[in-house]
């Protein structure tokens, strides 16, 4: 199969399709399309867009951590993870957006490490001697070369896998490249499925088995509990590596065909929600696990993290809940933790947010500054990191099933072009404002009549879901399953899927209810007032503070639905497409400790209070939001 990517007029000299397995290796469900096949439309690329001209398309020009002085631009400055975790979301924004000026600035990062490999093969800056920030850059090398087809980038690796696999033993990994052996596996198998390199599979395994035993942590999960403060320099309970491990025992199966490592993911994910799961679809970790009180914190870079790993479960594992699960965390918990402009983020967020303050809040060990808005709060990691999640979800809405045909694993107005069946080019064109919105519109298009298979994933929530080709209605529709459309398609045939939404609720913590529609969660929509702190350059420190009560108990038999326009910036209070009011009462006895939300009370709660009409915004949209919230039983 062949692809010719073009992006708005940018087109690259690759031609490229996905990958498969090589043996030994095991067969994945689905493999993702190369890097430009799949393109954001409609308001998921005015996301794009929106970010472009926020932190990540200007960051380099005024932090000092990736400027022109950094060591992954052979300067004197900042030479770890900064500069490869910039490059991993920054390659993938730049070459889905077709932005020139992107362009130039991911080839400017790209080139350097590109043209100064050492003759020996290390990669990146020679003061920089730790294994890890070297697993980031070589997945951002790999994105760059399914975009681009570079010549230089496999040749690059391959020097560089074979220093390593000479020096691993007397330069073990140390420290955080234990807890993240995965990643750099990751690309290891990607070189193999295009060099057949046996040698790889031997570094592969030498990775795994310096590396931690995430499968063994969770089969035993003993961290059941919030992490004592004292406790959380243990990297095994570390949100960000846990968000990353969970690739893990998927990409191990594909090395063993262990039945135990396919099926050590769904363990991970259920001892993960159990003892510390949020509404918005993430789990606590403040820095480290904290429980399932919803005034905890996650940090930004497990969000993204997350996100990257169950798109490489996803292809690996086929397991429709995976697809759920991501929708969850990408249509929530990233947009919640972002400015409307993304010029600002938060490291920690809450799901019971009040306000965002220098307050030294009860996180397991993150500081005063962890959850106001801002270029670099708490520490900047994640202002290097975060700008991976929306292009890389854009990048895998679509991926290649092993029969030549084509699968939709998430949803989103986008467009995917492909070759199918035979290998005849086709592109599907996806219309919709979901996930605000029931219904999805598919226009296929293939350059002659094909036959080849379309699989579309239908959401667990999605119950009533219909589908229709060309008119004609679909039966059999299952929901937790992908729904298979095998036929001769032919160009201008037609795909239409309604997904109802029907409003409903979810438990908590303390038996709290959390208001759900489709993949979204729905908070209270609390008065914000926004203070700047500092400005840096462009950027600025917010501290937001509510204008409006936000102890209610929710009377959740009483929920109505309003939709209202779709805007340039859906995830913003002004913006929010979709509003449900609610019937609720002040709870007096709810209050602020430590600028969060005290304990949350055991539901069912009681209150003398009037019956007031409160509204709900998607999570996403507010900034202050009570997401968990007592009930008052009928």
């Amino acid at each position: 199969m062949k692809l010719v990517l073009s992006i708005f007029g940018l087109a690259f000299a690759a031609q490229a399709a996905a990958v498969p397995n090589r043996p030994p290796l095991q067969p994945n469900a689905f493999y993702p399309l190369p890097l430009g096949s799949v393109k954001p439309r409609g308001w998921l690329l005015e996301q794009l867009r929106i970010q472009a001209g926020g932190l990540t398309g200007h960051i380099d020009e005024f932090w000092p951590d990736l400027s022109e002085n950094s060591g992954w631009l052979g300067g004197s400055g900042e030479s770890w993870e900064r500069g490869p975790y910039y490059m991993d979301g920054l390659i993938p924004l730049a070459y889905l957006t077709g932005d020139q000026r992107l362009i130039a600035k991911a080839r400017k990062w790209i080139d350097w490490t590109l043209d100064h490999q050492q003759p020996d093969g290390w990669i990146g800056p020679t003061k920089n001697q730790d294994w890890w920030p070297n697993y980031v850059v070589l997945k951002a090398l790999a994105q760059y070369q399914e975009a681009t087809g570079d010549k230089r980038v496999i040749p690059l690796m391959e020097k560089y896998f074979a220093y390593q696999a000479k020096h691993l033993d007397e330069r073990p990994l140390k420290e955080w490249a234990v807890y993240r052996w995965h990643d750099e596996v990751l690309t290891v198998l990607w070189l193999y499925n295009r060099n057949g390199d046996k040698s790889l599979l031997d570094l592969a395994r030498k990775l795994h088995a310096q590396g931690h035993d995430w499968e063994a942590q969770f089969a035993d999960f003993r961290y059941r509990e919030k992490i004592a403060r004292q406790n959380g320099s243990n990297l095994a309970t570390h949100g960000v590596n846990n968000a990353m491990a969970m690739k893990a025992a998927a990409l191990w199966w594909l090395v063993t065909g262990d039945r135990a490592d396919r099926e050590n993911l769904s363990l991970m994910l259920e001892n993960l929600d159990r003892f510390h799961g949020q509404p918005e679809g993430i789990f606590s970790a403040d820095e480290h696990y904290a429980g399932r009180d919803p005034s905890q914190g996650t940090e930004l870079c497990a969000v993204v993290e997350s996100m990257f790993s169950l798109e490489t479960d996803m292809a690996i594992l086929g397991d429709a809940a995976l697809g759920d699960r991501l929708e969850r965390i990408a249509y929530n918990a990233l947009p919640g933790t972002f400015t409307p402009d993304m010029w600002g983020h938060q490291y920690d967020q809450q799901a019971n947010q009040i306000e965002c303050s220098l307050s030294n809040r009860n996180w397991v060990n993150n500081g005063p500054a962890s959850n106001i808005f801002g270029l670099e709060p708490n520490f900047g990691c994640c202002t290097a990191n975060m700008h991976q999640g929306w292009p890389k979800l854009a990048a895998s809405l679509w991926m290649a099933t092993p029969d030549g045909g084509l699968a939709a694993v998430a949803y989103g107005p986008s467009e995917a072009s492909a070759a199918a069946g035979d290998g005849t080019p086709v592109t599907i064109e996806e219309t919709t404002d979901y996930p605000f919105r029931e219904t999805i519109a598919l226009s296929v298009r293939p350059a002659k009549p094909a036959r080849f298979p379309l699989l579309l994933r239908i959401p667990a929530w999605a119950a009533g879901a219909n589908a229709a080709v060309n008119g004609r209605a679909l039966e059999n529709i299952r929901t937790g399953q992908f729904l298979r459309i095998d036929r001769v398609w032919n160009a201008g045939d037609r795909v239409e899927l309604r997904f109802p939404m029907p409003v409903r609720t979810s438990h908590w913590y303390n038996n709290s209810v959390a208001v759900e529609r489709g993949p979204l969660v729905y908070s209270l929509k609390i008065g914000e007032s926004w203070r700047k702190l500092k400005q840096t350059g462009p950027a600025a420190d917010w501290e937001v503070f509510p204008t409006t009560p936000w102890n209610y108990a929710l009377m959740p038999q009483s929920l109505e639905v309003k939709e209202k326009p779709l805007g340039r910036q859906p995830f913003s209070v002004e913006g929010a497409p979709v509003e449900i009011t609610a019937k609720a009462r002040r709870l007096p006895s709810w209050q602020a400790v430590d600028d969060s939300a005290g304990p949350l009370p055991v539901s069912p709660v009681t209150t003398k209070q009037p019956e007031e009409t409160i509204t709900l915004i998607p999570y996403g949209a507010a900034k202050l939001r009570i997401t968990a919230f007592p009930w008052i039983a009928p």
